[in-house]
C-alpha cells in the first residue's frame, strides 16, 4: 500500500510546487502602472500592430488569383473560358476574404493587447510612450504619410526609367526558359 502511495506523494509535492511557483509568479509581477497601459492601449489604437495579419489574409487570395491566372496561362483553353474561369476564381477568392477577414479582425482585436501590451510595459517608459502617443497623434505625422504615396510613386518612375530596359531583358530571358521547359515537359507526355 505504501508504494503505492510514493508516486501518488511525489505528483502531489510536485502539483503543489507548480502551483506554489504560478502563484509566486503572479504575486511578483508587478501591477501595470495604470498611465503606462492607457498609453499603450492608445498606441495600439494609432500604430495597429495587427494589421500585417490581416495583409497576409488577402496576400493569400493574390496568390490564388495569380497562381491560377498563370495555370491558365499555360493551359490549352480559349481567351473566353480562361477570363470566365478567372472570374469565377475571383467570385471564390471574395468569398475567402469576405469571411476569412472578420475572424481574422475580431482575433486580432483580442489577442494583440494581451501579445503586445506585456512587451511594450517593460520596453518603454512612461514619457517614451508619452512621446509615442504625440508622435502617431502629430499632424506633421499625418501630412507625411499623405505624401508617402506621392514619394514612393516618384521613386518607383525613376528606377523603372532607370532600369526598365535591363529588367525588361531579363524578363524575357527568364519567360523564354521557362517557356521552353513548359513545353518540353508538355511534349514529354
Amino acid at each position: 500500500m505504501n508504494a503505492l502511495f510514493r508516486p501518488l506523494s511525489r505528483l502531489l509535492v510536485a502539483s503543489a510546487l507548480v502551483v506554489a511557483s504560478a502563484a509566486h509568479a503572479q504575486a511578483a509581477a508587478p501591477a501595470p502602472d495604470p498611465e503606462k497601459q492607457k498609453l499603450i492601449d492608445r498606441l495600439l489604437v494609432l500604430f495597429h500592430p495587427e494589421n500585417r495579419i490581416l495583409q497576409l489574409v488577402q496576400q493569400q487570395g493574390l496568390n490564388a488569383m495569380q497562381q491560377s491566372s498563370i495555370a491558365l496561362q499555360t493551359s490549352h483553353v480559349t481567351q473566353e473560358r480562361k477570363d470566365k474561369t478567372l472570374a469565377e476564381i475571383h467570385d471564390d477568392v471574395q468569398k475567402y476574404i469576405d469571411t476569412t477577414m472578420p475572424i481574422a479582425v475580431a482575433s486580432a482585436k483580442k489577442l494583440t493587447g494581451p501579445a503586445v501590451s506585456p512587451m511594450m510595459l517593460q520596453a518603454f517608459s512612461v514619457d517614451e510612450l508619452r512621446q509615442l502617443v504625440a508622435f502617431y497623434e502629430s499632424p506633421v505625422k499625418a501630412k507625411f504619410e499623405k505624401l508617402v504615396p506621392q514619394m514612393e510613386s516618384a521613386v518607383g518612375q525613376k528606377v523603372q526609367a532607370d532600369i526598365s530596359a535591363k529588367v525588361d531583358q531579363n524578363v524575357k530571358t527568364m519567360t523564354e526558359a521557362v517557356g521552353t521547359k513548359l513545353r518540353v515537359a508538355a511534349t514529354l507526355q
